[in-house]
């Protein structure tokens, strides 16, 4: 039987898993998931992922979640996936899984909270809280300067000194991809004092095209909707503003 993805390509840990699909000749059946209209609570979900999160896949009768469970599932489960993603060296292995339980608690946890609290939660029917961006903005900038003074400071273009990608390069550029949400002026605050990570994302999109730019084009969409959607609440609370302003007679 195919494998079947259960995801939402606004969620960076399944645009990870199906670019990494795509790239590698997977066969697989996308099943879009939509977070934003809460499909990941139904009672259906649930029984392919019991902790109610995208991205979770089955193959045959086999079901696991969690993205870096996934990308090591499939690389060493499916035929002719190169060795490079993720090495039969069990040291090279083992850093991998460095990086990627390093990843969960610092970059993902910043870079996440940091967009939802900045862009995404009135998206999602949630009020903006700039105390949690404003902490998330610190780990997020952290976790990039660790990146680039730990695992890019060697010669290679890739994490722990590689020359090609592996499965945690693909997570964590998927992660800092998110920040493609943000206005201009974030964006380019973050990710503007660290010019190894703005050139190892691009090296990993190098890397994975075309699929990388198509898994994405839904995130540039989404872009260009939220700032529409600032701009008119901006508009609103100005003229709301106005309107409370004590007339001159």
């Amino acid at each position: 039987m195919k494998l079947k993805v259960y995801a939402d390509r606004m969620s960076q840990p399944s645009r990870a898993v199906i670019i990494f699909c795509k790239v590698n000749g997977i066969d697989f059946d996308e099943i879009k998931v939509d977070v934003s209209k809460r499909q990941h609570l139904s009672a259906e979900f649930k029984e392919i992922n019991p902790m109610e999160k995208v991205p979770a896949i089955v193959d045959g009768r086999f079901k696991l979640f969690e993205s870096h469970a996934i990308l090591i599932y499939i690389a060493c489960a499916f035929p002719g996936v190169p060795d490079h993603w993720y090495p039969a060296d069990v040291s090279r292995r083992a850093k991998i899984q460095s990086v990627l339980d390093w990843h969960h608690s610092n970059l993902r946890q910043g870079a996440a909270l940091f967009v939802f609290n900045t862009v995404l939660a009135p998206a999602l029917g949630f009020p903006l809280n700039p105390q949690a961006a404003s902490q998330a903005e610190k780990l997020l900038s952290s976790s990039l300067s660790k990146i680039e003074s730990i695992w890019l400071k060697g010669n290679g273009r890739f994490l722990l000194g590689g020359f090609q990608p592996s499965i945690a390069d693909l997570s964590l550029v998927c992660e800092i991809m998110q920040l493609e949400v943000l206005d201009e002026k974030d964006h380019s605050r973050i990710l503007g004092p660290h010019k190894k990570v703005q050139q190892w994302i691009e090296d990993t999109r190098n890397a994975t095209r075309p699929h990388f730019d198509e898994v994405h084009t839904i995130l540039y969409k989404a872009k260009t909707k939220l700032a529409v959607q600032r701009s008119v609440r901006a508009n609103s609370e100005t003229e709301s503003s106005i309107k409370k302003l004590p007339s001159k007679m």
